[in-house]
């Protein structure tokens, strides 16, 4: 569904590309092993940046950064990997209309907003539009006599051009009237069990390394502060 190739930065800056793809959703367990395989270890490389995006929804990568926040990306793949099939690709066609779409908020505001769109699925002309919409829908009624002289076509495009829809490879999609509403504001609104990055747990030797000098540094630095100001009298 989601797919993040996840790079050291550090590293890319001297030269060295060091990344992996990291499948969302995914485990902390699982950020560990990866950044620890791309040397990002909290310590002497901490940042990252993300190199590409592999996902089967169409127009999806194209709103995805370099610099998205790993716990943000793993609960928005959660929402996309509870949805039906159909909520799936009511999803994609109002990725590709292009609304909400700046963001990862954006985004997972948008999971939880599809009510607010009209999709009609497989209809891509507006000769489709105008049947499903009379046929399928019963917007009109239309005499058997008349049936054959009516313009489906002209009904549909006049429909599309009123409600500022679009046609994609899913199907036939617009915005309706209900409000939009902000269900998720920041990163605090991440729920736990969804945050999932850690930096790897530090190796032995790196770990008394870095105890032995916060130890040194905590013995030196109180007899630096505890020295007379005026030696000399």
């Amino acid at each position: 569904m989601l797919e993040a190739f996840v790079t050291n930065l550090g590293r890319y800056n001297e030269g060295y590309l060091d990344g992996e793809p990291l499948k969302l959703p995914a485990t902390t367990e699982e950020v560990q092993a990866l950044l620890k395989h791309i040397h990002v270890d909290g310590v002497r490389y901490e940042e990252l940046f993300i190199t590409n995006y592999e996902t089967d929804l169409p127009g999806l990568r194209d709103c995805l950064g370099e610099y998205e926040s790993i716990d943000e990306l793993n609960y928005f793949a959660s929402l996309l990997d509870d949805m039906e099939e159909w909520e799936l690709e009511k999803f994609s066609a109002a990725v590709e209309l292009g609304n909400h779409t700046g963001t990862v908020k954006d985004l997972i505001n948008l999971t939880q907003n599809l009510d607010c769109y009209e999709f009609y699925p497989g209809v891509t002309d507006n000769k489709e539009l105008g049947c499903y919409l009379i046929d399928e829908l019963d917007w009109e009624t239309i005499p058997e006599s008349l049936e054959p002289y009516f313009d489906y076509e002209a009904y549909g495009r006049d429909f599309s051009i009123n409600e500022d829809g679009a046609f994609y490879k899913s199907g036939y999609v617009s915005r309706n009237d209900m409000d939009f509403t902000e269900h998720y504001s920041d990163r605090s609104d991440i729920p736990d069990e969804y945050r999932i990055f850690a930096y790897p747990k530090p190796e032995k030797s790196i770990k008394k390394t870095l105890e032995s000098y916060g130890k040194m540094i905590s013995e030196t630095v109180p007899q630096e502060r505890s020295r007379p100001v005026n030696e000399e009298r």
